[in-house]
């Protein structure tokens, strides 16, 4: 779909900061003290497990929940005690919640309504907002004679046509099919980027956060485990959850001496600093791995369980001989089948290791 260019101004995104944010709730802690800085029109995403703390981070930082302890700054103001409405923020949920008895344009125009503008200004601005999603052929239609990823869009429309300095987004995809995820997800990146609204994005999507995200923060247990670019955590993660949770990764025994692992008889370099020699876990990717041939005698004989085209690659599952099972990702040329016998190598690439458990 070719969306017109965003014609609605904004303001400069803004500065935020969460420091040592705590969040009880009837004697459980959802938020053991969450520190996070968003810089003026970075795009952050909070990406981790059901029940992590992130959405509570989220609306925390909205102003839909009261926090325990800890202060939210935006522009170097705390606002942990305003209410909603004056933290200028902009706010787009899983849920459309769209009025069913208003059209789009007057679904669009009703936060300005709320906010006292004239007829004549909210009328424009809406248009603006619903040209920028692509939806202003729609304006006279109502929720329920459009698509969910047409909803969503009109929910995007909502939230930007006040021109927030900060936008945040709460699952907002995820009830919609593959393929208008991602057309939606990139949608909000362009917007975002083109208007310099300072975001934060929930989700339990691993894709999704690596897709669009400057940074991308890893929480756990009601905290942040790891934040980095996309590229960082991916191939250096601080912590073995980070290791496991971001992308695949196949943990398996080794033996940590100095910087080396040795793993199946091959050693490998070590990523970052790692725990006392000894016993350890070993994250190795998929792709550091590549079959070679048996008939030469090389590499770690395995047995191939499944193989699995994924378009521009397969994935596949074998079986040392040990019983281990290691997934392998390769070119789709390479097509194993199921009860072949092959061999691995091991890339050489520095691998992530944390101790390993009894």
């Amino acid at each position: 779909m070719n969306t017109p260019s965003p014609t609605v101004p904004t303001r400069e995104g803004a500065a935020v900061e969460l420091r040592n944010v705590v969040k009880d709730y009837a004697g459980h802690r959802a938020l053991t003290g969450v520190n996070l800085s968003i810089a003026p029109g970075e795009f952050i995403a909070l990406l981790g497990p059901s029940g992590c703390g992130k959405t509570t981070v989220l609306r925390a930082l909205s102003g839909l929940e009261a926090i325990s302890d800890g202060q939210i700054m935006i522009d170097g103001s705390d606002v942990a005690q305003l209410p909603v409405n004056k933290r200028d923020i902009g706010m787009v949920f899983q849920s459309y919640s769209l009025f069913p008895h208003m059209t789009v344009m007057q679904n669009v125009e009703f936060g300005l309504q709320m906010r006292k503008v004239d007829a004549a200004s909210r009328r424009e601005r809406a248009v603006d907002a619903l040209e920028m999603v692509g939806l202003g052929h729609l304006d006279a239609r109502y929720a329920h004679q459009l698509s969910g990823g047409q909803q969503q869009r009109v929910a995007l429309a909502r939230a930007l046509v006040t021109r927030p300095r900060v936008l945040l987004l709460d699952e907002p995809l995820s009830a919609l099919d593959a393929k208008v995820r991602v057309q939606l997800r990139d949608e909000i990146r362009r917007i975002q980027t083109d208007l310099g609204i300072t975001t934060l994005f929930v989700t339990h999507d691993q894709e999704e956060a690596l897709a669009v995200a400057d940074r991308v923060a890893v929480m756990r247990d009601g905290n942040i485990e790891q934040i980095g670019t996309p590229e960082d955590l991916y191939t250096q993660p601080a912590t073995s959850f980070v290791a496991t949770f971001v992308g695949l990764s196949n943990p398996v025994d080794g033996i940590l001496v100095g910087d080396r692992v040795n793993v199946f008889g091959t050693s490998l370099p070590l990523l970052g600093t790692g725990p006392a020699e000894g016993a350890v876990t070993a994250y190795i990717r998929p792709e550091d791995i590549t079959f070679s041939s048996v008939e030469r005698g090389s590499g770690v004989p395995a047995t191939v369980v499944v193989s699995s085209f994924l378009g521009s690659l397969r994935r596949t599952q074998v079986r040392l001989d040990d019983g281990t099972l290691l997934f392998v990702q390769h070119e789709v040329r390479v097509r194993p089948v199921t009860g072949d016998r092959v061999a691995l190598t091991f890339d050489g690439r520095p691998v992530a290791v944390s101790a390993r458990e009894a």
